[in-house]
């Protein structure tokens, strides 16, 4: 337990840590990289380069001052930070090397502010904060390789087919070098592939949503090509043009808190933009094969009809699914976007509704629903790489 005077001096901060956070954690990041340039191994360069790492480091550092006498109130953001630190081998050993050169940052940017009193106070409490999240993730990695067909950190596997699914998306499905099972993931969940490129000094990590339902004897990820971005584009290029079948690559076990609750009956409505599309397909193949009577709306939005994957696939499923509606929209052929008015008219009501596409997609979709009164628990949604800030426009 943190005392009084500890969790004032924290709170103290809080104003500080608004305005001067993505400066601290970009000093963080710089300095412990150039002391331990082996976790260059781990995280993510384009997120880093992007700023998207420093800004989510910066909102939960933030989080955690303004509730430092209530962590209770942040812990579904830690364990949706800790599926992450899961599945890209974050370990316990890593949290001192964080809380160093956080601590040394604070100092740096903040200067003569930063009192021995601030630093010793932040100290104590990043020590609980770093418990909280060994624990949480000591209890991910034991499940994780305690189910069946589960392992701890990364296992090889084998890419056994390719196929194009649109002009930028293309599915890869891998198995086990191994022959052994796969483990059941929930619809909706990633998993991390890590590799090499010729050349690059570092690993390359990268989350990608599983794109299948679960129970097949192959993993399936459809990766959008990003060629004119660097160095974004980097892994997703690498994939499409030199990862082939019979080609051997590292994947973690399946992560994540974003997922269809499939003992629900509640009618469902997924809506995706672009690759987006993703774990929707994962979800809706789950409810054809486990629940096909129940309701579901499917809302897609692409730029063009060469750039959407899984079209006949979608229009096939309703096949398999006795109350089902499948709508899409082309931005770039003059369907315009998914708006307030067109939820009204295609989501289910009472429905459990799940987003997930770019993130000024998400924020037009969510503040449309809740201009169009969906519940605030009703709506589940999934970020692509560090979660972000979502600004609601509802007027």
């Amino acid at each position: 337990m943190l005392s009084q005077q500890t969790i004032d001096i924290v709170k103290s901060t809080v104003p500080v840590l608004e305005q001067h956070g993505k400066t601290i954690t970009t000093v963080f990041y710089r300095n412990m990289f150039e002391a331990h340039p082996e976790l260059l191994n781990i995280f993510n360069h384009a997120n880093q380069s992007k700023g998207r790492q420093q800004t989510a480091l910066a909102n939960a550092v933030y989080a955690a001052a303004a509730n430092i006498d209530n962590l209770g109130a942040i812990i579904p953001a830690v364990i949706q930070i800790g599926h992450k630190h899961r599945s890209l081998g974050i370990l316990p050993e890593h949290y001192p090397i964080v809380g160093y050169h956080l601590l040394g940052a604070i100092k740096e940017v903040l200067g003569d502010a930063a009192t021995s009193e601030i630093i010793e106070a932040w100290g104590e409490a990043y020590g609980i904060i770093a418990d909280a999240f060994i624990g949480i993730e000591k209890d991910m990695y034991d499940k994780a390789e305690d189910t069946a067909g589960g392992w701890r950190l990364f296992k090889e596997f084998t890419v056994v087919n390719k196929v194009q699914e649109s002009d930028v998306i293309t599915s890869f499905y891998f198995k086990p070098v191994d022959g052994k099972e796969l483990p059941s993931f929930k619809p909706g969940q990633y998993i991390t592939v890590r590799f090499t490129i010729p050349g690059e000094e570092y690993m390359i990590n990268r989350q990608y949503s599983l794109s299948q339902a679960p129970g097949k004897d192959t993993f399936s990820i459809s990766v959008k090509r990003e060629d004119a971005c660097e160095p974004m584009g980097k892994a997703s290029v690498h994939l499409h043009k030199q990862l082939h079948v019979g080609d051997t690559i590292e994947i973690s076990a399946p992560a994540g808190d974003f997922y269809l609750d499939t003992d629900s009956k509640t009618p469902v409505t997924l809506i995706s933009g672009g690759v987006g599309i993703t774990p929707m397909m994962a979800m809706v193949q789950s409810i054809a094969l486990q629940s096909p009577e129940r309701p579901v709306a499917f809302l897609h939005s692409a730029r063009t009809r060469n750039h959407q994957a899984f079209d006949e696939d979608l229009r096939n499923m309703g096949q398999d699914l006795t109350n089902y509606t499948y709508e899409t929209l082309y931005s770039e052929e003059g369907d315009g976007f998914i708006t307030r008015e067109f939820l009204a008219q295609h989501m289910l009501e009472g429905s459990d509704v799940y987003v997930c596409g770019p993130t000024p997609f998400m924020q037009a979709v969510i503040s449309g629903l809740v201009a169009n009164d969906v519940a605030k628990e009703q709506i589940h949604y999934e970020f692509f790489g560090p979660a972000e800030e979502l600004t609601l426009v509802t007027a």
